[in-house]
């Protein structure tokens, strides 16, 4: 039976691609987040979007905003809404371990948070301490991602 040039460029089409796709796929992904990262997978991409922040103490939360630094690439900037009031943020995460400085005049920390991602929470929940520079007077937090920053 003989082929034609049609055919034969066909299958050598089809076979290439069973034997490089797999592997091409593999590569796309280790850019994309994991779905449900565990604690110590989270990265500054997991956590771009809106957040709201509760503190031990105080009825009012505020919203956290967080996208990506443009000085660090690993790093986060954004805002903090506090009813009218506005502070900047800037912070990371490594290792399972979310730091953030907050300013709320744009150039002397006034603020710094340090927590940690609980489990089976896919690291849309973060807990931990939130401390004023100044006062030295320390609050416990919860972030909690909002909706539509999934």
């Amino acid at each position: 039976m003989k082929r034609s040039m049609r055919q034969i460029k066909a299958t050598l089409l089809i076979a290439f691609s069973v034997h490089f796709t797999p592997g091409m796929a593999q590569n796309r992904s280790e850019n994309v987040p994991v779905a449900c990262p565990q604690a110590t997978e989270v990265t500054a991409l997991h956590l771009y979007g809106a957040w709201q922040a509760r503190w031990e103490g105080l009825d009012e939360p505020a919203t956290l905003t967080l996208g990506r630094s443009q000085d660090y690439p690993d790093g986060l900037r954004g805002t903090l809404r506090r009813g009218t009031a506005q502070a900047l943020v800037a912070g990371d995460v490594e290792k399972g371990v979310f730091t953030l400085e907050e300013s709320t005049d744009g150039r002397a920390i006034s603020a710094t948070w340090t927590g940690t991602f609980p489990d089976q929470v896919c690291g849309k929940e973060i807990r931990g301490q939130w401390t004023d520079t100044a006062t030295r007077v320390e609050r416990a937090f919860v972030l909690r991602k909002l909706p539509g920053w999934q």
